[in-house]
C-alpha cells in the first residue's frame, strides 16, 4: 500500500458517515466521541464473504466507541477479498483511497493504524498486515482461514482469536496453525481461543479494541 498519514490534519467530521467514493460498495468511516480532541488509533476492519463494513461495525463498533478507536470499514470491491482469490488488486487499490479520504479529514495517530478483520477478511488483514507492517502496527484476525504469503516489512504485533467450535474455519487448520507461525517468525502474538463458533465475542472485540488503543508500537 502506498498512502501515508497527513501531520497537521485537524479532524473535521463526525460520528458514523459513508466514504462517498464508489456508488454501491463503497464503506463506512465512524468515530469516537473524543474525535476532535486528540490524534485517534485507527483500525482499517474487514468483513467476511459476502459481507459488507456496515455489518462489521455492527461487530465491532461498540467495542472500537469505547475505546476511543477510530474505524474504517470498507466493502469489498466482489463477495469477498481480491487476496483470498487469487492475489492483491482492486481492493488494495481502493482501501489505498479509502486511506486517503481518512487521513484528509482525521487526526490519525501514525503509531496506532491497524488493520483487522473477520474470516475472510481476517485472512485479508493477516496477509496485508504482514507486507505493510510499516503503516499497520498492529494486525486484529477474528476468526482467520490462512495467510497470503508476501515479502515481509516491519514487525506488526498480532491479536488473534478464534471458537473452539468453529464449523466454518476449524481452529486446529486455521489459528492453532497460524499462531505458532507467526511466533515461530518472530512476532508478537496475543492468540484467545473462546468456546464458541463462527463469531466475535463481545467480550473479545472489547478486548482487542482496548489493545489496538494502547500507546503505538515503534517502527521496526
Amino acid at each position: 500500500m502506498t498512502v501515508v498519514p497527513r501531520a497537521g490534519v485537524a479532524t473535521s467530521v463526525e460520528g458514523t458517515r459513508p466514504l462517498g467514493i464508489e456508488r454501491g460498495r463503497d464503506g463506512l468511516l465512524q468515530l469516537p466521541d473524543n474525535a476532535a480532541s486528540a490524534q485517534l488509533p485507527l483500525l482499517i476492519v474487514l468483513h467476511g464473504a459476502n459481507g459488507s463494513g456496515e455489518g462489521m461495525l455492527r461487530r465491532i463498533g461498540s467495542a472500537a466507541s469505547a475505546a476511543g478507536v477510530a474505524v474504517l470499514a470498507p466493502d469489498s470491491r466482489e463477495s469477498t477479498w481480491d487476496g483470498v482469490r487469487d492475489g492483491f488488486g482492486r481492493d488494495v487499490v481502493f482501501l489505498d483511497r479509502a486511506l486517503a479520504r481518512v487521513f484528509d479529514t482525521v487526526s490519525v495517530d501514525p503509531t496506532r493504524i491497524a488493520v483487522g478483520g473477520f474470516s475472510d477478511g481476517a485472512t485479508y488483514a493477516l496477509s496485508l498486515g504482514l507486507i505493510n507492517g510499516d503503516l499497520f502496527r498492529r494486525v486484529a484476525a477474528f476468526s482467520p482461514g490462512f495467510i497470503v504469503d508476501g515479502p515481509p516489512h516491519g514487525k506488526p504485533q498480532f491479536f488473534i482469536s478464534h471458537g473452539t467450535a468453529d464449523p466454518i474455519l476449524p481452529i486446529d487448520q486455521c489459528s492453532r496453525t497460524i499462531v505458532p507461525s507467526l511466533r515461530g517468525r518472530g512476532y508478537d502474538v496475543t492468540f484467545r481461543e473462546f468456546a464458541g463458533g463462527h463469531t466475535v465475542p463481545a467480550d473479545v472485540a472489547q478486548e482487542a479494541m482496548r489493545w489496538l488503543a494502547r500507546a503505538g508500537v515503534p517502527a521496526h
